[in-house]
């Protein structure tokens, strides 16, 4: 059997296209609103036909949500790969960073990005949805590092992943309203121990 050798050249162009039609959008998005940009204009900004642009994405929505899932995978390998004798507060906070990193490596972009969220409601509606599949994602990890020291309430991971999540829509919201004057990690641990105080 053949080595594997990752992504096909046909797949790395398809996920350079859609980078492409992701940065052009959000652009779009940032200068004249999501409601009042087209697929039409985005596509006409990457130069691609609008036939085109709905093979990469099933909805202009999905220009900017649909790599939550992804990330969520992300999120979940990195809590499960915390130290099992961590405190687990400190360790749903440490699997955010994956986040934060991705955000801070161009905050200009997060920032856009983040403003735009916030300021559509069918964005924010995606945006909830989003907090459901990660707290999904996070929750049986959660279960499994409390079960060891002999936790097992039914509700307790749940809560915890619910609250993690929470915590981090709330760090965003404020980032944004700041116009990311305020730094992500800071406030993100910030908001972390206002929980752990309670």
């Amino acid at each position: 059997m053949p080595p594997d050798q990752g992504p096909s050249l046909r797949e790395r162009t398809r996920e350079a296209v859609r980078a492409e039609v992701r940065l052009a959008a959000l652009d779009l998005f940032a200068e004249q609103g999501f409601d009042a940009t087209t697929a039409e204009q985005i596509s006409r900004a990457v130069g691609i036909s609008v036939r085109s642009f709905y093979r990469y994405f099933p909805t202009k929505e999905d220009v900017l949500i649909g790599q939550n899932a992804q990330m969520g995978g992300l999120i979940r390998d990195a809590l499960a790969a915390r130290p099992a004798d961590e405190a687990i507060w400190t360790a749903l906070r440490a699997s955010l960073d994956p986040v934060v990193t991705a955000f801070s490596a161009e905050p200009e972009r997060g920032l856009a990005f983040m403003q735009v969220i916030m300021s559509t409601h069918a964005l924010r509606a995606h945006h909830v949805e989003k907090h459901i599949l990660w707290e999904q994602l996070l929750a049986p990890v959660v279960e499994a590092r409390l079960a060891v020291g002999g936790d097992t309430h039914p509700l307790r991971a749940r809560t915890l992943a619910h609250t993690a999540v929470a915590c981090l829509d709330l760090t965003f919201a404020e980032w944004s309203a700041s116009n990311g004057t305020l730094d992500l990690e800071t406030l993100l641990d910030d908001v972390f121990t206002q929980v752990a105080d309670i």
